[in-house]
């Protein structure tokens, strides 16, 4: 993942940009967790990355998921949440498109 296509999606060093993929992504997120954005999820995953500036080693990759990385961590402990699988629209695979 690279550190433009972040701040393309509108996470930003100063918040989340209006009219952007990340303001959506923050309301849709917000609507089905009864209003609220929460801690973990791809909008602040993505946020905190937009606000460091830096993703090269949140092992988000083009070519996949880096084993061992933060990536790998949170796909693993969604996954066993999920029942073994990554749910469509989750942490990891919003991130992973981004």
């Amino acid at each position: 993942m690279s550190d433009q296509n972040v701040r393309n999606a509108g996470f930003t060093s100063s918040g989340i940009t209006g009219g952007s993929l990340a303001s959506s992504l923050m309301s849709h997120e917000a609507r089905a967790s009864g209003g609220g954005v929460p801690s973990g999820g791809p909008t602040s995953t993505l946020q905190q990355m937009g606000a460091r500036g830096t993703t090269h080693s949140s092992g988000y990759t083009s070519s996949g998921i880096s084993g061992g990385s933060r990536a790998s961590d949170t796909m693993s402990k969604e996954a066993t949440a999920h029942g073994g699988g990554v749910p469509r629209g989750g942490t990891t695979s919003t991130v992973q498109s981004i």
